[in-house]
């Protein structure tokens, strides 16, 4: 690659491209899993977007952008990665093609690659504005009438609501792990979630908290078959007892968090132990009165804790031996080293605070456990135990999973789309507050407290869908789901070529024109690579969502674009998405959320805008600061570091 260099957009379409055709090997349902080989020898095999992209060893600074800008959506929301990468590589050649016919060239460019780059700027910018303006009111007035609603009050329970969001999460794992565990996998969900379902009006709360505290949810297992994969009662803590575990036949257990050490450290990092003036003999006794100092304090500490009846205790650090030996006297058992996320799980379960100070341990630093065991998981061994009046207090059951798989990667995977089956239903049903915008009431997400106390607790705000006005906006309600497989991107096109006849006999809007189309003709690209190996079911597919649309849906949007105020009612109706009313029978094909579909469309077009707005690449060369230099100079004598810089 050289020192520095222009990058045109044949660049960027060239390192699209090259993403695109790893993922095509494991996109749509003759799709398969990507093997790859690490440095170390060990093998990786995914169908995970994500994970496979992540997993490249990329050198192109635009390769890696794209990469983060998946990785960054992803994360965000579960899904997507895959057509992200698709819909990508569409738009850049349809921006390329635009691009080429010159239709912003002037003499004003001392080149046809920077006249090119121009017009490829100026679409996506005019792509972005058009996203944020107009497309989810052309989603909600569009595609959502072909869905229905599902209600997260309801999942739980032996309804049409249960079903539809059993297939929701079948069709997720299908794309993610295939179809020999996504039923596996639907069940095992589903169990969780009545496990630590919330009574809380918000009632996407408790997949909040489970997206929260995950990490400290889930144990993986390798070595065992992937159907040993369980749920089991109260919290699993990933280290093992310190000190003796407390026998097996008592039957409560009083357990304090502490956060600090329970043995006053001779010094800690910077400071000075000072011994004043006299000989060595008085130095040496000043030394051993200081030892048995700390000791004489550990002493008090764990008499003050016995006096609580406390015989369980989780520490963050590492204990010193002293500690260790006076607490296993004393019948007490340790944990060292807890995780951050373990140890705030513990104390929301629990409902007690963490301690810092030895010296101020009160009641309410205590909680009861009906059991605190070893657990057995595979090759580890770790902490086991459960909470007595969690059900009571907190109306939940706490319980913990337990992934198996055969190999390490395996239970990654399948941890990972754990992860994100989380991630995709806050996408779909986000938390939401009530905010204002000039003269239309929305709802937005926030991140609101994942506290289980209910006093802590208020209730949202639902969408509502407002009609098209210059002060007002459509939304897309929560929960709302289409069926899978391109109907959303067959309806959306539709609507887009409608949007773009509509805006044609508008001057003011003739700008428009070009980037709807463009949009539209790049959502198509979706289906078809789900059909690539039948053309003949694409066709059929495309009739027959096309043959559902009504024939005067096309005017809906311009008649409501060119409204002078609101309805009276200040909403429009949206009895045809209701349930009872589905146009298309969304539980044989799979489904998919719209608001998922939404936000992944606006995820591609602002990495597009980023994308081109990179113009020349720079490798700088910088040598490390002296002072480091010379700490090396004894192994090398000259280490330098690359940095690339796009600017």
């Amino acid at each position: 690659m050289p020192e520095s260099g222009d990058l045109h957009l044949k660049h960027v379409l060239q390192s699209v491209c090259a993403l695109e055709s790893v993922i095509l090997r494991s996109f749509g349902p003759e799709g398969g899993q990507v093997l790859f080989t690490r440095d170390t020898g060990q093998l990786m095999l995914s169908r995970s977007g994500k994970r496979i992209l992540t997993a490249l060893h990329l050198e192109h600074p635009l390769a890696r952008m794209v990469v983060d800008c998946v990785w960054k959506h992803s994360t965000a929301t579960g899904d997507g990665s895959k057509t992200f990468v698709l819909i990508l590589a569409s738009l850049l050649r349809l921006i390329q093609a635009a691009a080429t016919k010159g239709a912003h060239t002037s003499h004003s460019y001392t080149s046809t690659e920077m006249a090119e780059a121009a017009t490829a700027r100026h679409l996506a910018d005019r792509l972005l504005e058009f996203a944020l303006t107009e497309l989810e009111a052309l989603i909600a007035v569009n595609v959502l009438p072909h869905g229905f609603c599902i209600s997260l009050e309801e999942v739980t329970e032996k309804s049409q609501h249960n079903r539809s969001f059993q297939t929701l999460l079948l069709s997720f794992f299908h794309t993610r792990l295939g179809s020999v565990y996504c039923d596996f996998f639907r069940d095992l969900t589903c169990e969780m979630l009545s496990h630590w379902r919330v009574k809380d009006p918000r009632h996407s709360f408790s997949i909040q908290f489970l997206n929260n505290n995950f990490p400290a949810l889930h144990t993986q297992v390798s070595g065992f078959p992937v159907g040993s994969s369980h749920l089991i009662e109260g919290q699993v803590i990933h280290r093992d007892f310190a000190t003796p575990c407390p026998p097996v036949k008592k039957q409560l257990f009083k357990a304090v968090v502490f956060t600090g050490y329970l043995q006053p450290k001779v010094l800690a990092a910077g400071e000075v132990l000072e011994l004043g003036c006299g000989d060595m003999v008085t130095k040496d006794s000043s030394i051993v009165h200081f030892s048995s100092w700390t000791e004489g304090s550990l002493k008090s500490i764990i008499a003050s804790l016995q006096s609580f009846g406390v015989s369980v205790l989780l520490c963050a650090l590492k204990q010193s031996p002293a500690a260790l030996a006076l607490a296993t006297q004393s019948g007490m058992c340790i944990v060292e080293c807890v995780s951050e996320e373990e140890l705030s799980l513990f104390a929301q379960l629990s409902g007690v605070t963490p301690v810092s100070d030895c010296w101020g341990i009160q009641p309410e630093h205590i909680t009861t456990l009906t059991f605190c065991k070893p657990l057995q998981l595979g090759a580890h061994r770790y902490v086991h135990l459960d909470f007595q009046d969690s059900e009571e207090r907190l109306n939940v059951k706490p319980c913990s999973l337990v992934i198996c798989a055969p190999g390490e990667g395996q239970t990654d995977q399948y941890a990972c789309a754990f992860q994100d089956v989380f991630r995709m239903l806050l996408t779909a049903w986000p938390p939401r507050r009530e905010t204002y915008t000039t003269g239309c009431q929305r709802t937005f997400p926030s991140n609101s407290c994942t506290s289980l106390h209910s006093d802590a607790i208020s209730a949202g705000t639902a969408y509502t869908l407002c009609s098209v006005h210059p002060s007002q906006k459509c939304v897309i309600e929560p929960g709302f789901v289409i069926s899978a497989g391109g109907t959303f991107e067959f309806l959306l096109n539709h609507a887009l070529h409608q949007y773009d006849r509509s805006c044609s006999v508008s001057v003011n809007t003739s700008v428009v024109v070009p980037v709807a189309q463009l949009l539209a003709e790049a959502l198509l690209s979706v289906p078809r690579l789900i059909y690539s190996h039948n053309l003949k079911r694409f066709l059929q597919e495309q009739t027959r969502v096309m043959a559902l649309i009504p024939k005067q849906s096309h005017t809906l949007s311009a008649s409501l674009r060119q409204t002078e105020g609101p309805p009276e009612d200040g909403k429009l109706s949206l009895h045809s998405c209701e349930k009872g009313n589905m146009a298309l029978k969304l539980l044989d094909s799979g489904l998919e959320s719209v608001s998922c579909k939404y936000h992944l469309v606006l995820a591609v077009l602002q990495c597009l805008t980023s994308l081109l707005r990179v113009n020349k690449e720079l490798r700088i060369h910088t040598t490390l600061h002296r002072k480091s230099f010379k700490l090396l100079s004894t192994c090398s004598e000259s280490t330098e570091d690359e940095e690339e810089a796009l600017l």
